[in-house]
């Protein structure tokens, strides 16, 4: 039986930079419901540059220079479930670079990191063993239900 869809969802996606390999409006609106658990969210997806990334990574998680680089995805959560609300940064080089790296689809590397940040938006993190596996188990789960391969 599958999960249950948040009962409202709104959702707003904002392409700054230009990819083929971008996600569609629909596959993300069924990534994040997948992923979330919340009774209601509001979401917004940002698909970003290297040089948008890396001064938001730097801005908002480091400090000086020890963060002064694009990662793949930023989780800025700001209002918990149950009513969800939170913005999501992916950066479109990192995210296609590391698919190409680990030999997986980018289609595939897309929806593993949008699952990873709405969980994230939820509460989730992976800074102890623990906690780690707890998220990896999750996401294993999510992507599983979508039909997308153990992203480890």
């Amino acid at each position: 039986m599958a999960k249950p869809r948040p009962r409202r969802l709104s959702l707003t996606v904002q392409y700054v930079c230009n990819d083929g390999a971008l996600p569609s409006r629909p596959k993300l609106r069924r990534w994040v419901g997948a992923a979330c658990d919340a009774e209601a969210a509001i979401v917004t997806l940002r698909f970003v540059d290297a040089e948008e990334g890396r001064i938001l990574n730097r801005d908002y998680r480091g400090k000086g220079k020890e963060k002064d680089y694009a990662t793949n995805v930023l989780s800025f959560p700001y209002e918990p479930p149950p009513q969800l609300a939170g913005d999501l940064v992916l950066c479109v080089p990192v995210v296609l670079r590391e698919a190409e790296e680990q030999g997986k689809p980018a289609g595939d590397h897309f929806a593993h990191l949008v699952v990873h940040g709405m969980l994230h938006l939820q509460g989730y993190d992976h800074q102890t063993d623990a906690e780690a596996n707890l998220m990896e188990t999750r996401e294993r789960q999510i992507l599983a239900r979508l039909g997308i391969a153990d992203p480890y």
